[in-house]
């Protein structure tokens, strides 16, 4: 699963940090959210979209079904 956190975040001015205060994890979470090395759950996925004020499906898009994630 690929995501935008990183852009929609910076436009926002915001920090790691800041993001994962709002959505109720660490830094170290949203990092590898936003680095592909971490898939969130579905609730923390909608956490995160909540968060930056966007709908989940563009903040985070499936890679194709069955494909390698990297």
């Amino acid at each position: 699963m690929r995501n935008r956190i990183r852009d929609l975040r910076e436009a926002r001015r915001w920090t790691q940090t800041d993001l994962a205060q709002l959505a109720g994890v660490t830094r170290q979470a949203i990092h590898a959210i936003e680095r592909n090395k971490h898939d969130p759950s579905l609730t923390l996925a909608a956490r995160i979209a909540r968060a930056l004020g966007q709908p989940l499906d563009h903040v985070f898009h499936l890679d194709e079904l069955g494909g390698d994630r990297r």
